[in-house]
C-alpha cells in the first residue's frame, strides 16, 4: 500500500511544490485548498491524487478531507499542515479587526482544525502512529516590522508543535516544524518585482523547491527520528541579527 500525505494550502506554492514532490514519488496525496481547478492543474490528471476543495476554516470539510485519504490508502501517515495567509503590514492600531480574525481563523484555527483531525486518525488506525509538519515561519521566533496579525498566529503555531509532540507520544504519532524564509513563490516574485520596480534590492530568496526537498526529508524519516524545528531560509536573509 503507498504511503499518504494530506497537504493543506496544495493549490499553489510551497504545498504545490510539496504536493508535485510526493506526487512523483508516488505516494497518494490529499490535495486540500480553495481553489478546485487550481487543484485540478496541481494533480495533472494523475490517479494517486485526490483533489479535495475545501477552507481550513471549515472544520468539517477538514475532517471529510482527512478521511478521504485514509479511506484511499487505509490509513494517513503524513499532514503537511501548509495553509495559511498574509495580511496587510500596519502598527497594530491601523490593522482592521476583520484581518486579525482572518488570520487567527486561517493560520491558527484551521492549522487546528487539520492537526485535530489527522491526530484523531492517526491515533485511530492500525497500526497507530503518522507525523504532522506544520509551516510556521521565521516569524516565529524573529518579527518583521508591522506583522503583528501574522507574527501572532505564528508563534502560537509553534506552542502547537510543542503540544503535539508530547501529547503524540504515546501514540507514536510525530510533529515537527519547518520555518522557511522567502521562498520563491507567487506571492514573493510580487515583492520581488515592486522592489526592482522602487530601485531597490530584491530580498534575498530560495527555491521552493528545497522546501519540498525539505518537507520530504522529514516526512520520510523512520518512526523513530523526528525534525522537530528546522529553519530553511536564503543565507544572506537579516534573519540573525534582526534589530
Amino acid at each position: 500500500m503507498a504511503n499518504s500525505i494530506l497537504i493543506t494550502g496544495a493549490s499553489g506554492g510551497i504545498g504545490r511544490a510539496c504536493a508535485e514532490k510526493f506526487l512523483e514519488a508516488g505516494w497518494v496525496v490529499g490535495l486540500f485548498a480553495r481553489r478546485g481547478e487550481a487543484l485540478a492543474e496541481v494533480a495533472a490528471g494523475r490517479d494517486n491524487a485526490l483533489i479535495l476543495p475545501g477552507d481550513v476554516t471549515d472544520a468539517d470539510a477538514v475532517d471529510i478531507a482527512v478521511k478521504a485519504v485514509a479511506g484511499q490508502t487505509g490509513r494517513l501517515d503524513v499532514l503537511f499542515n501548509n495553509a495559511g495567509i498574509f495580511t496587510p503590514a500596519a502598527p497594530i492600531d491601523e490593522i482592521p479587526l476583520t484581518d486579525w480574525d482572518r488570520a487567527v481563523g486561517v493560520n491558527l484555527t484551521g492549522m487546528f482544525f487539520a492537526a485535530r483531525a489527522a491526530f484523531g486518525q492517526m491515533r485511530r488506525q492500525d497500526p497507530q502512529g503518522g507525523r504532522i509538519i506544520n509551516n510556521g515561519s521565521i516569524s516565529a521566533h524573529a518579527p518583521r516590522e508591522g506583522s503583528v496579525t501574522y507574527t501572532t498566529t505564528k508563534h502560537a503555531v509553534t506552542g502547537m508543535t510543542k503540544s503535539l509532540s508530547l501529547d503524540g507520544r504515546e501514540f507514536d504519532i510525530a510533529c515537527g516544524q519547518i520555518d522557511i524564509g522567502n521562498a520563491r513563490t507567487e506571492l514573493l516574485d510580487g515583492i520581488v518585482e515592486k522592489a526592482i520596480a522602487s530601485g531597490e534590492v530584491p530580498p534575498p530568496s530560495i527555491d521552493v523547491r528545497l522546501v519540498a526537498d525539505a518537507v520530504w526529508n522529514m516526512a520520510t524519516l523512520p518512526p523513530e527520528a523526528n525534525v522537530q524545528f528546522m529553519t530553511l531560509m536564503a543565507t544572506k536573509m537579516p534573519y540573525i541579527g534582526r534589530g
